[in-house]
């Protein structure tokens, strides 16, 4: 049997980037708990929209936990209140009847917020224009089992290219670092032997970019990792310290 709740939405409201921001409070009656926390938002928006106010801006494209566009922050966590989700994989049930749900933004300097609850997250695009690629010629495709790799390896590089770029470890990390997604990047081409070849340079590429647009550094709290909606280990931020110190020795 269905079961709907009431709910009260603390929203982060700001009109523009320059335009000092505030919370505005509504109320929402009968919320199915199968519906989505976006799903729930598109009510919210399709209520306001009726009453002839602005809806609340956010992003969201694939709803199906693949893109991260679906960054919000929720009750004072990342993607809310479950672990291993996106926002748009969380669900109602999650919430009490009679519960106040906050909504904020990305809280991060490198993120600044665009409209309500959507920031800006070039940041990120930045860092991997940086190094977060490999030169190859592309002219034909090699055989799968060209350039063996022992499939520990190959897991673990798979694991570090599960990270979305959401953002929600730089939300989450009281510096605003973004050595999770860094070293993410950095690691599932590292570990490779396709990445070899330029692994010097790329690490201190992307790091000397995350430190230009003013995410803080790493200090280890470990907030990064457990809000990460893949789970997204760091242990990889480890290596991309290895990497990093490694390249620098070189020079």
């Amino acid at each position: 049997m269905e079961k709907s709740i009431n709910i009260k939405v603390k929203v982060w409201r700001q009109a523009g980037p320059k335009v000092k921001g505030m919370f505005e409070t509504y109320e929402l009656n009968n919320i199915s708990t199968d519906a989505s926390f976006l799903e729930m938002i598109d009510i919210l928006n399709e209520k306001l929209v009726q009453e002839h106010k602005e809806p609340i801006a956010f992003d969201h494209d694939c709803r199906e936990g693949i893109c991260g566009m679906c960054s919000l922050y929720i009750n004072g966590h990342p993607h809310g209140p479950d672990q291993a989700i996106t926002t748009c994989q969380l669900h109602m049930r999650k919430f009490h009847d009679g519960e106040t749900i906050t909504i904020e933004p990305w809280r991060s300097r490198a993120f600044p917020v665009i409209k309500d609850l959507i920031v800006d997250r070039n940041a990120y695009d930045k860092i991997m224009q940086a190094g977060g690629y490999v030169n190859v010629n592309t002219g034909g495709i090699p055989d799968a089992n060209a350039i063996p790799i022992p499939k520990p390896v190959a897991d673990e590089a798979m694991d570090a290219a599960s990270c979305i770029g959401c953002g929600a470890c730089a939300a989450a990390c009281k510096n605003g670092s973004a050595m999770l997604f860094v070293a993410a990047k950095v690691s599932q081409l590292a570990l490779l032997p396709q990445g070899k070849i330029e692994k010097a340079a790329r690490a201190k590429a992307m790091v000397a970019k995350m430190d230009e647009l003013g995410f803080g550094n790493c200090t280890n709290t470990g907030a990064c990792e457990a809000e990460c909606p893949k789970s997204v280990s760091i242990t990889h931020i480890a290596r991309l310290n290895r990497e990093y110190i490694g390249a620098k020795f070189k020079d």
